[in-house]
């Protein structure tokens, strides 16, 4: 059994009462199965053999080492590794668009894996983005921008780029928000990077939904896992074991 994914599965027992032409619900009851490793304990051979051809593509596609890694990362708010880690890549990646941000913003709740330590496959990839969420530019007046802080600060923090410093409180208001040292001043103009989940506004950042000069290419390889997997390649190339760590890019008082 592949243990990359562990199902819950759910069965549900519904009674029925007959009501003259018709049925009508008396009672619903379910009950949670754990489909987990206990069940290769005595594997369904016949199945084994119908799989077996379908599981040797699926590695064979999922298996190729694209890089390294230098601890176990994973997500957790306010700030983490991994999500510190993949708002960097949206903002490397801006260079392939000709692009220049100088924010990226990834979601916490996109981030559906950690990263292993050591060999990263393109399985770990699909596994961290298993979603079709396409890279994504466009513009935020300063006054806009803060409002989106805000509303990061009321979620308990997202994932932001390097450069942001964020100041919340455990309740979710923000403090302070500076870029790359400096106050956001309302009237300027500044440049995100993004998937288009969130540029539509969701995840509660409604402040996507003001912005300008939006730029979204939609060519497939420009699905964030494939921009995830070319950086891990590049740094490959370049001998680069890839790490991050928490910097206080988001802090709570």
């Amino acid at each position: 059994m592949n243990q990359r994914i562990l199902f819950a599965a759910l069965t549900v027992g519904v009674g029925l009462a007959s009501c003259s032409s018709h049925y009508v619900v008396t009672d619903v009851s379910r009950t949670r199965i754990l489909i987990d490793q206990s069940y290769d304990a005595r594997p369904d051979e016949a199945a084994a053999k119908f799989l077996e051809p379908y599981k040797a593509q699926v590695d064979s596609e999922m298996s190729p080492v694209v890089g390294h890694t230098a601890r176990y990362l994973k997500k957790y708010r306010p700030e983490s590794p991994l999500s510190n880690l993949l708002a960097d890549i949206m903002v490397w990646a801006a260079r392939d668009f000709n692009e220049h941000p100088v924010i990226g913003i990834y979601n916490m709740g996109g981030i559906r894996a950690s990263l292993p330590a050591g060999q990263v496959t393109v399985g770990d990839v699909l596994d961290v983005a298993p979603f079709e969420n396409k890279i994504s530019f466009l513009t935020l007046s300063g006054t806009h921008l803060l409002q989106l802080f805000r509303e990061i600060a009321s979620v308990g923090g997202e994932a932001v780029s390097h450069g942001v410093q964020l100041v919340i409180t455990r309740d979710g208001k923000l403090v302070s928000a500076r870029l790359n040292g400096k106050e956001i001043d309302p009237q300027a103009s500044y440049r995100l990077v993004t998937i288009d989940y969130l540029a539509q506004g969701n995840d509660k950042l409604e402040a996507f939904k003001l912005k300008t000069d939006y730029v979204n290419p939609k060519a497939k390889e420009n699905d964030a896992r494939f921009i995830i997997t070319n950086y891990f390649r590049a740094m490959e190339k370049q001998g680069v074991v890839v790490d991050a760590k928490v910097e206080g890019r988001i802090v709570v008082e």
